[in-house]
């Protein structure tokens, strides 16, 4: 496809010639059209109904009567015969009665026509039946022969008008509603800087030039891709439906970014294919990015609404997807501006803050900062080394009234106030009298020496209590010296036998 002089380049995303149809797996399929076989029960009447026929146009008397089933079937023969295999009629819906199967009348001024829908068919009908509607039904006409009565057999349904489509068009949207589809948790976000986005309307629709010319003013460096559908019209929903599945299959791996699906204004009719359920299923479960802009502003279809983001025209879907080149030059021109202002009250808030530090004590008279914690560290040293003194002397004192303490009950004292203390041969304290015997040699320690001596005597009493009473000590240390030491001896037997000694 040929692109417009000026405008940005758009190279089919597919080949749009007969021959290329089949690119990537995406032309239309020739399936066949849709037929409807006879009907099953059309056949001619047979048997000995087929025999009875009138000579002459005279009435034959003889002739035997016929059964119900053969007049059925002669009807059913004849309306087989005479009427079309398909037709549509329009009436007015009354008598409807909802069961497993649909019956209900058509009717207008004058006739009622007996109608039944299979569930089958009555699931196909995208919108609400009720009385008082006007519809148009396509099917045949049959006589079910279980009663005798003729019979409209209804293959498919459709309103009349554009109040009867605009009801259908209601009943959908709350459909799709309760099912999700406009969940705005759902709606994938569009791409900042698009580089493929795919276009899906018809190629000769004025559509498709408001979206090139737009995104070529805005931003050449998009490239644009066609998917030819087309837009209304029999058929129209089925392709539309198929691109869009077709785009989020294949899509991601030819760099698609986003999709536009756009057509110019219409009535309801015209734009009736973009609001059929196989569009939004389609929609729904689109892998990318979908704008849907379609008719004018006023109109809204299920497509817009269960797309991704809704515009009102063709031209608004190409500014709502492609950026605006000049815009974002504007905007770098802006962010630079305010860049250099923010580095400009930057440099200069900075050298405000250095002029400051500049006129700062500490750096005019930095001695001067420097004094009064030299003082206080002086006058918490000298503080320090007085209490250190004062501990000092306080410990001195203390250890010489210790040492004063020890001396006045240490041993030297208690020798010096005129006691000794005996040793026997192996130098131990002697305690007792009984600890010596005579004749063994034992050493006294005093005051100011040691002396020898040699035990006399016979064996000592056998208590204390025995002990002739004691004469004070002499003053004169050479006699009774010995004497004393025994008697102290025996006297530290009698009242600390079990207490260590001074020297143990």
């Amino acid at each position: 496809m040929a692109s417009p002089q000026g405008l940005c380049p758009l190279p089919p995303l597919f080949d749009l010639s007969p021959a290329g149809r089949d690119d990537l797996a995406m032309a239309r399929l020739p399936f066949p059209h849709d037929s409807t076989p006879p009907a099953s029960n059309g056949t001619e009447a047979s048997g000995p109904a087929a025999k009875r026929t009138s000579k002459g146009g005279g009435r034959d008397q003889a002739e035997p009567p016929l059964t119900v089933t053969d007049v059925t079937r002669l009807v059913k023969a004849v309306l087989n015969q005479n009427l079309p295999r398909r037709m549509r009629v329009v009436g007015e819906i009354s008598n409807f009665n909802d069961r497993t199967h649909w019956f209900f009348s058509l009717k207008d001024e004058q006739s009622a026509l007996r109608c039944v829908c299979f569930a089958t068919a009555a699931r196909k009908v995208g919108f609400p039946v009720q009385d008082g509607i006007e519809v148009v039904a396509t099917g045949r006409v049959d006589i079910y022969e279980a009663q005798g009565s003729v019979q409209f057999y209804v293959e498919r349904l459709e309103p009349v008008g554009a109040g009867a489509l605009e009801m259908q068009l209601k009943a959908l949207i709350e459909a799709l509603r309760k099912e999700g589809y406009f969940d705005p948790a759902r709606k994938k976000p569009l791409p900042v800087f698009p580089q493929r986005v795919a276009v899906v309307t018809s190629r000769s629709g004025a559509a498709l030039q408001d979206v090139i010319t737009t995104a070529a003013r805005r931003w050449p460096a998009c490239r644009l891709y066609l998917y030819d559908v087309r837009v209304q019209g029999e058929g129209a929903a089925a392709e539309i439906a198929a691109a869009i599945d077709r785009l989020s299959r294949f899509g991601p791996a030819l760099g698609i970014d986003a999709v536009i699906l756009t057509r110019g204004g219409g009535s309801i009719e015209d734009l009736w294919a973009f609001n059929e359920r196989i569009v939004a299923d389609a929609l729904f479960r689109c892998a990318l990015p979908v704008v849907a802009a379609i008719g004018h502003e006023t109109d809204t279809t299920v497509a817009e609404l269960v797309a991704d983001q809704r515009c009102a025209t063709p031209t608004q879907a190409a500014m709502t997807v492609v950026p605006d080149a000049g815009a974002l030059g504007r905007q770098v021109d802006q962010l630079r501006s305010r860049l250099a202002f923010a580095l400009r009250r930057e440099w200069q808030q900075a050298s405000a803050r250095l002029d400051a530090l500049a006129r700062h004590p500490f750096f005019r008279r930095p001695q001067a900062l420097l004094d009064p914690p030299r003082q206080r560290l002086e006058q918490d040293a000298a503080a320090l080394r007085d209490a250190m003194h004062r501990r000092l002397r306080q410990a001195e004192d203390r250890l010489k009234a210790l040492e004063r303490h020890l001396t006045a009950v240490g041993p030297q004292s208690v020798l010096a106030r005129g006691y000794s203390v005996t040793f026997d041969a192996e130098g131990q304290i002697v305690r007792a009298a009984n600890q010596v015997a005579p004749g063994e040699r034992i050493e006294t320690l005093t005051a100011d020496g040691r002396f020898g001596s040699l035990v006399e005597g016979g064996k000592p009493p056998q208590s204390a209590q025995s002990d002739p009473p004691q004469k004070p000590e002499s003053s004169q240390p050479a006699q009774p010296m010995r004497g004393a030491t025994r008697r102290r001896t025996r006297k530290s037997r009698a009242s600390r036998d079990d207490e260590p000694g001074l020297f143990d």
